[in-house]
């Protein structure tokens, strides 16, 4: 079984060096963090986490309290999120631990379960709500964690988050500016912070062109699609109320919309314009848009390796402040934009 002592001769390092590099500590340099990682990985090493929980009083394990069972159809983001994460917490020597829920039970029995058995580190937060209960339990606790998404605009944990308001904002400008005044938004369920920011967003760009907030043209739910499919029944159910554009909360909900466009025997975009959110899932894609989608994009996989670092870091103590990211996000046109005459 191969040891630190191993590792520490193969390096040229002390053993405590090895130790520090494995166990994260931000002062050892990325090249030597590196260099151990990937002698250990190559040299088979096994952390005794018994021995690591003794020593540094961290096991070197994080946790993830899935709240519901995933599906395929509809929480790709959930599964890419899992196997990205897993990948970059081992990456630093760390053990990524995932807990699904069962149906009827409270999640925070589960966390305090989980807490008081003493094998966890820190957790990883997805989909914050308002007043989100796991983020007031665990700041309660002093428990290190880092979100996925904010519960308001500037809190006072880590976390990682894109500028969701500013995505349904800047596409229902560019629809403005096309000429567009009956704009359709599709959204995720409005019990998630970043439903909330997109709607948000939508409502303001279209107050600043004087547009009416229509309720009729506003639906939120699962984002699989079913729900492209079903609102945009819903929409064009009423050829005097129908809108001229649809925002998609992501490709999938997009996909459905583009079935049930060409199902009424309409055409994007001289019947109707579309515009989406892009993830870049890899692993779930879906067929080629025709005509190319517009779309706002930031891809999913870039936000792994912040939230492993902002977790580590506050396992360490940093300060909350330095482990906080709002990132931007592309604008790409494609062809499934008209424009209106005024």
């Amino acid at each position: 079984m191969t040891t630190l002592k191993d590792i520490s001769r193969k390096l040229g390092l002390s053993v405590t060096q090895v130790s520090r590099a494995l166990n994260g500590h931000s002062d050892v340099n990325e090249e030597t963090r590196q260099r151990v990682m990937e002698t250990a990985k190559a040299l088979k090493y096994q952390p005794n986490l018994t021995a690591r929980k003794l020593v540094s009083g961290r096991s070197g394990m994080v946790g993830f309290v899935m709240t519901r069972y995933p599906r395929l159809s509809s929480d790709g983001f959930l599964l890419e999120m899992m196997a990205g994460l897993s990948s970059q917490f081992s990456s630093r020597g760390m053990q990524f631990v995932l807990h699904i829920a069962q149906e009827g039970d409270d999640v925070i029995d589960i966390y305090q379960k989980l807490i008081d058995g003493g094998a966890l580190d820190g957790f990883i937060i997805v989909e914050p709500v308002k007043d989100d209960v796991r983020v007031r339990y665990l700041a309660k606790r002093g428990v290190p964690f880092v979100v996925h998404g904010r519960t308001s605009p500037t809190p006072s944990y880590p976390f990682f988050d894109i500028d969701n308001y500013g995505v349904a904002y800047q596409a229902t400008a560019y629809l403005g500016r096309r000429g567009h005044k009956h704009i359709a938004l599709i959204n995720g369920p409005e019990h998630y912070s970043f439903a909330r920011d997109r709607l948000a967003g939508y409502r303001s760009a279209l107050a600043e062109r004087g547009l009416t907030l229509r309720r009729d043209l506003i639906r939120h739910g699962r984002m699989d699609e079913g729900l492209g499919l079903v609102s945009t029944v819903q929409f064009f159910s009423d050829a005097e109320r129908r809108p001229s554009a649809v925002i998609c909360g992501n490709v999938l909900i997009a996909q459905g919309v583009y079935k049930a466009v060409a199902a009424l025997g309409l055409s994007i975009p001289h019947d109707v314009s579309i515009i989406a959110h892009d993830d870049v899932l890899p692993d779930f894609s879906v067929p080629p848009f025709r005509p190319e989608l517009t779309v706002t994009r930031a891809a999913l996989r870039d936000s792994w390796s912040p939230l492993a670092d902002y977790l580590a870091g506050a396992i360490q103590g940093k300060p909350p402040e330095s482990l906080q990211c709002v990132t931007e996000f592309e604008f790409v046109e494609g062809g499934s934009v008209a424009s209106l005459a005024s």
